[in-house]
């Protein structure tokens, strides 16, 4: 099953809050004819757009080629939360790699985020950019945890987070499922299509051309390789894959580590004074269960609530009942609350939940795998990649220098295995175990 056209309408931007609300330009022409560049980049997500802006204004000629729209997949889709360091906490990276490559995971984990506030300031992207995102406990026990974690980051990394106590946490968001959390005022939230909106727009003033509706079927790899979507060709001397869960078969050794999964939002209609009792300050949650839920407020005082995963390749018929259950077990006051929007996403993920970065042929580069923390790592992936191609590859090197394994039973048997052990742990959850 192609994912590109499994649940979307060709070249049709979700039903989305996100879409409602983002000035979407006119469709871009798709590729004609045979074209030539330095750096052929497939994918007009974070990762492509951010590349072909960072190589753009080193003055190299770059063709994206995407098969949608800019910002179609989980760039313009996902639950818009910037988030600090990398997907894994810090002291699991530390017992995995060791406390130097920790670090420098962590530094570039800061860095991605800096980048990604550098470019909302430097070319004026209206994207909604507020500061705060907390952490949740389910169980007292948890605010232990919650603390030892808070003050390892704060001798170890001089990274403050604030500890709350059920009470204090209640006090901005009153759900009775959580028994406190940590803030972290560093991180951030934002409309994520407007972000790639923006970013497309300053690489095409930067110079590169952006190809809509090109699906890329195959690569000829050579010394310069050959990019072929129906419509015509890009010869390149390098290619950028950064196609995340769409990738498809562009590449057997990426999709052998990086698996699509599915996760669903939903758009409530405005909750106007209800909405404190949501959240009563403008931050972003997500919580520390395995399958997680992650919510904000929209700019018009939606809940913006994501929540449910399914691992089939099919969005469900009724994403917002699909996403309504776990919604109400956090909010059950909002049972009988109207959903205005309900979308799915593909995004992908890797069995240690850190992206995936690597040479895949001696000119050719791909980064994906971002497991729910995309926001700042893909658009840094984009710059990394973009800086190897220049011939400075030493924050692409650390990054594709993560131990990342292919899943088990191959690309017929990973999609179920992993459904059970989703099952699994999602029971273990409600259960609390």
């Amino acid at each position: 099953m192609n994912l590109l056209f499994a649940n979307d309408r060709a070249g049709t931007y979700p039903p989305s809050w996100y879409a409602a609300t983002a000035e979407v330009t006119p469709e871009r022409p798709p590729l004609r004819g045979e074209q030539s560049a330095d750096v052929c980049i497939v994918g007009a997500g974070y990762t492509g757009l951010s590349a072909a802006l960072h190589l753009a204004e080193a003055g190299r000629r770059v063709v994206v080629v995407d098969a949608h729209r800019v910002g179609f997949g989980a760039s313009g889709r996902n639950g818009g939360q910037l988030g600090s360091g990398q997907r894994v906490e810090q002291p699991y990276l530390e017992q995995m790699l060791g406390i130097d490559t920790a670090r420098k995971l962590w530094d570039l984990g800061q860095d991605a985020k800096a980048l990604v506030k550098d470019l909302i300031a430097r070319h004026d992207i209206d994207c909604a950019l507020r500061p705060g995102i907390a952490w949740t406990a389910e169980r007292a026990s948890d605010v232990d945890d919650l603390r030892h974690y808070a003050d390892h980051m704060a001798r170890q990394y001089d990274h403050p987070l604030d500890v709350l106590d059920a009470e204090a946490f209640h006090d901005i968001c009153p759900s009775p499922a959580y028994k406190g959390g940590i803030l972290d005022w560093d991180a951030a939230h934002l409309h994520p299509l407007r972000l790639a909106l923006g970013i497309a727009r300053a690489a095409e003033a930067a110079g590169a051309t952006l190809c809509e509706r090109s699906a890329v079927h195959h690569i000829t790899h050579g010394a310069q390789a050959r990019v072929h979507t129906d419509g015509g060709v890009v010869t390149a001397d390098h290619v950028i894959l950064a196609c995340n869960g769409y990738l498809g078969g562009l590449d057997r050794k990426v999709a052998a580590r990086v698996m699509p999964i599915n996760n669903f939002i939903a758009a409530t209609a405005p909750l106007g004074d209800d909405a404190a009792r949501v959240l009563a300050r403008d931050i972003a949650v997500s919580d520390s269960r395995f399958v997680v839920n992650y919510f904000r407020l929209s700019e018009d005082g939606r809940l913006l609530f994501g929540g449910g995963e399914s691992y089939g390749y099919r969005f469900p018929s009724d994403i917002a009942a699909k996403v309504r259950g776990p919604m109400t077990e956090i909010f059950p006051h909002l049972a009988d609350t109207p959903i205005d929007y309900a979308w799915g996403g593909t995004l992908a993920i890797t069995m240690k939940r850190l992206p995936y970065l690597a040479r895949v042929a001696p000119n050719v580069l791909s980064a994906s795998g971002y497991s729910g923390h995309g926001v700042g790592t893909a658009i840094h992936a984009g710059q990394l990649m973009a800086h190897a191609v220049q011939g400075d590859s030493d924050g692409f090197d650390t990054m594709a220098g993560i131990p990342t394994h292919p899943f088990p039973g191959g690309a017929m048997a990973r999609t179920p295995l992993l459904a059970l052990a989703m099952t699994w742990y999602s029971l273990r959850d409600r259960l609390g175990f």
